[in-house]
């Protein structure tokens, strides 16, 4: 929908095109390098949140980083989301190929010599600033809007404290956070992602030129679809890796709470 509007005119058209011409195996083009890039992508986006997260509190120390924690959360995620992308640009670039030239190739192993011989390693980073664009405020979102939503719905929602909620009842607030995130993350990184596909895509054109061909209404095409895809994606994202620090008994931080020390400055204590 992105990169030909004209054939692809919406998400149940689109859906109807590609099974007439592919069949069922056209709906899985270019499983692999996505597979294989999302994975290191989640790698480097979730450990590196978890890394810069300490060592951002740590420079704020207790009361800044309650205080603060939003920045915190943007910052942490952001500093990780750099790392992952350049993870996921080499396959990122790969995929789309596949999906949108008919011909090009049908496989990665097919397509990752193809575009070596033809433009060398720029044609698996060349996608990596647009990328950027996209994920980072992304991955800004995802993070900051799932950490205050379930602050948010243990406050005001959940009728008790986390630390009485059972393990399953945890991620089923976990879950619904991450899809509530997920839909926020969509619409904030869409039209950047439209301009990454038409980037990958086409061979001479650069993010200015495709954005000002696009024009507003075009970097919108495809929204529906991606807020599905995206929901859904980080709420599952957000619970497996929850549940996996749940099964592995790794840390799991409660909601933050203010700091006694903060409490007394603000009169807060008796």
């Amino acid at each position: 929908m992105q990169v030909d509007p004209q054939k692809y005119k919406g998400i149940f058209n689109g859906f109807s095109v590609t099974l007439k011409e592919d069949g069922v195996r056209g709906l899985a083009k270019g499983w692999a390098p996505t597979f294989i890039g999302y994975s290191m992508q989640g790698l480097c986006k979730f450990g590196f949140y978890e890394v810069f997260k300490v060592l951002y509190s740590n420079m704020l120390g207790e009361e800044n980083t309650y205080l603060w924690r939003t920045s915190l959360y943007l910052a942490a995620s952001a500093s990780a989301e750099f790392f992952a992308d350049i993870a996921l640009a080499p396959m990122e670039a790969a995929k789309v190929r596949i999906q949108t030239q008919p011909g090009y190739a049908n496989t990665l192993r097919d397509a990752a010599p193809k575009m070596y011989k033809e433009e060398g390693l720029k044609a698996f980073y060349k996608g990596v600033a647009p990328l950027w664009m996209r994920q980072i405020p992304y991955t800004m979102m995802k993070f900051a809007c799932f950490e205050r939503t379930v602050e948010a719905l243990y406050k005001f929602v959940v009728p008790k404290p986390r630390s009485e909620c059972s393990k399953p009842e945890q991620l089923v607030v976990t879950f619904i956070a991450g899809y509530i995130a997920g839909v926020f993350c969509a619409i904030v990184s869409h039209p950047a992602d439209s301009v990454v596909s038409v980037l990958n895509k086409e061979k001479g054109s650069g993010a200015s030129q495709v954005l000002k061909r696009l024009g507003f209404k075009g970097v919108w095409k495809g929204l529906f679809a991606r807020i599905i895809m995206i929901g859904t994606l980080t709420a599952l994202q957000w619970f497996i890796y929850d549940s996996v620090k749940v099964y592995f008994r790794l840390p799991r931080p409660p909601p933050p709470e203010m700091p006694e020390s903060l409490k007394k400055k603000l009169g807060l204590t008796q």
